[in-house]
């Protein structure tokens, strides 16, 4: 599931590169994001996530604004209100959640989506597009979690650790195959060898 600290580190140099030679606001979003790590993308998710009072999963300019803000985000206003219009695809006045990330994943080749997606379905055994703690029973083994080992933490307590790793959204855990998504697509942006990432996931998930 994870991957290496030489590719963190490296994912980090060429990021913080991009953000300086990124020609549109989406680009230099998306580099400053990959510049934190393969997680950065999921930090801002959250970040936007703790804003949402309602629930509604939209983000409204203001909220927009005060999210980037927040996360330490470096866009100016001109760039910051270029962005959200680039995002607003049906002039709403407001963005949705999910499509945002997806707008800021880094771009992967079809055969990575296909093991991404490929890794989920396993773990879905209920197939119903969900994966939570019950789908992960005898898929995912915590037998050397020391957590597990030294008594500290229940099976279902460690499975539900686990599935924070992948938690965009909400930390409800649930994993949707959006999440999912997102989550290896910060992961394989900091791989450059399909070679290399096609083992890394067939190894992580017995593919």
């Amino acid at each position: 599931m994870a991957h290496t600290s030489r590719g963190e580190k490296a994912l980090i140099e060429k990021a913080k590169k991009a953000a300086v030679s990124a020609k549109t606001p989406l680009d230099k979003l998306r580099a400053q994001c990959l510049a934190r790590g393969a997680n950065g993308i999921k930090g801002l998710g959250r970040a936007f996530r703790i804003m949402d009072d309602d629930g509604n999963r939209k983000i409204e300019y203001r909220e927009f604004v005060k999210g980037l803000r927040d996360y330490g985000v470096d866009l100016d206003k001109h760039e910051q209100q270029e962005l959200f219009q680039e995002l607003d695809t049906d002039g709403s006045g407001t963005l949705d959640f999910d499509e945002f990330l997806i707008a800021l994943r880094p771009a992967m080749s079809k055969n990575r989506v296909n093991l991404i997606n490929q890794a989920f379905r396993k773990l879905d055994k209920s197939g119903d597009g969900v994966v939570t703690v019950e789908d992960l029973h005898g898929v995912y083994s915590v037998a050397k979690h020391p957590k597990f080992l030294n008594g500290e933490k229940t099976e279902d307590e460690c499975l539900y650790d686990f599935l924070k790793n992948f938690d965009t959204i909400e930390q409800d855990g649930k994993i949707t195959l959006d999440e999912f998504q997102n989550y290896y697509a910060g992961v394989s942006a900091s791989i450059d060898q399909d070679a290399y990432f096609d083992l890394m996931m067939k190894n992580a998930w017995k593919l």
